[in-house]
């Protein structure tokens, strides 16, 4: 059977169309080719700085110190912050320790240490400001 006139039409019209949809999707994989050939840059390329931005230096165990508090170990990875807290009474690094780092409320830490939620937030508060202030100087000293 041959197909009619119009018939033809359509498959002419239809090849058309594949054939432009194809052609748009190569320009559009060259285009996009392009424009990562400009963005990309090869290491031999880049300066020192660049790849010392590029690099990270793992850091296992290296500057770490574990307190318990109330039986759970707390991990501090500051050299300054845990220095200064080993020279905390330990009742005072408690409540930091519970309230920084384990995110325990006021009141909750006033029930696990036996204390008024009030008493909890003035040791807290007037530590942090000790716990500023030896820092402070310290960096200063540096």
């Amino acid at each position: 059977m041959n197909p009619t006139s119009h018939e033809q039409d359509k498959q002419r019209v239809f090849d058309c169309f594949c054939k432009k949809v194809l052609k748009n999707e190569v320009r559009d994989y060259y285009d996009e080719m392009r424009r990562l050939r400009e963005k990309e840059v090869s290491f031999g390329e880049l300066s020192e700085h660049e790849l010392s931005q590029l690099a990270t230096t793992d850091k296992y165990f290296a500057t770490e110190q574990i307190f318990n508090v109330l039986g759970l170990d707390v991990i501090v990875n500051s050299e300054s912050i845990a220095a200064a807290l080993k020279n905390l009474p330990e009742r005072k690094r408690d409540i930091i320790l519970l309230s920084y780092f384990l995110e325990l409320s006021d009141t909750e830490i006033g029930k696990k240490l036996n204390q008024l939620r009030s008493t909890v937030q003035y040791q807290r508060t007037s530590t942090l400001k000790a716990l500023k202030k030896v820092m402070e100087e310290e960096s200063a000293d540096e």
